[in-house]
């Protein structure tokens, strides 16, 4: 019998450990924020015509606090049309800002 035979096994007192950090929002943050730079207000819009879309179906299935930080998912809907409405309205000065550019 060795002296370490009792090692590696688990022990149900101890109980499991605690999983990893995964920083994958990290991750999201950084590939949406591309998307914005490369695509500019089409993606802003983009990204709030989804989340409309999502919050307006939450809404409808009962969700009516969020954990964003505006709260009332009547809000977050406002806060989200407000943005897809200044990003469509930036679209064309968009354009052409790289038409100038390419041209």
């Amino acid at each position: 019998m060795s002296a370490y035979d009792g090692l590696n096994q688990y022990d149900a007192t101890v109980g499991d450990p605690k999983p990893a950090f995964d920083p994958l929002r990290l991750c999201v943050y950084t590939t949406v924020a591309v998307l914005a730079c490369l695509l500019g207000p089409v993606a802003v819009l983009a990204f709030a015509l989804v989340a409309i879309a999502g919050y307006a179906r939450a809404r409808r299935a009962g969700l009516l606090r969020s954990r964003c930080k505006l709260g009332d998912t009547r809000l977050v809907l406002l806060y989200l049309a407000v943005i897809a409405a200044l990003a469509a309205a930036a679209i064309p000065l968009w354009v052409m800002l790289w038409i100038r550019l390419v041209g």
